[in-house]
């Protein structure tokens, strides 16, 4: 399951903080207030000349607290990832035997004490 949920959250964060770069760019500064209310042309839209704003900051609102919980879910789900991939070292080591000792030492072969005189 951490398989599928894990993309799908991931997906939603990045939607949904894109959604809140683009509100907050859609929404009007505090020094806009006082355009509107000399009939800054925003008396007749949708939402009135105060509706927009607070739908926007609402929306805003909302998306961010959305993101939060995200951002919580995402760092949940990693924190409790199972490690699936492992180095091919560690999987070397715990797949191969031992080698295994020879019954009996081998004992180098004796050196000559003639052989050091020949000339090189």
């Amino acid at each position: 399951m951490d398989g599928i949920l894990l993309p799908l959250v991931l997906t939603l964060h990045i939607f949904v903080g894109l959604s809140i770069i683009g509100l907050v760019l859609i929404q009007h500064g505090k020094g806009a207030d006082m355009g509107a209310a000399f009939g800054g042309g925003s008396s007749g839209s949708l939402f009135g000349s105060s509706g927009s704003a607070n739908f926007l900051s609402r929306t805003t609102a909302a998306l961010a607290t959305i993101f939060f919980l995200t951002s919580l879910g995402l760092s949940y789900l990693a924190s409790n990832r199972t490690n699936a991939s492992t180095s091919v070292l560690e999987q070397v080591q715990t797949q191969s035997k031992p080698l295994e000792q020879p019954a009996a030492p081998v004992q180098a072969p004796a050196v000559d004490s003639k052989a050091k005189d020949i000339p090189k």
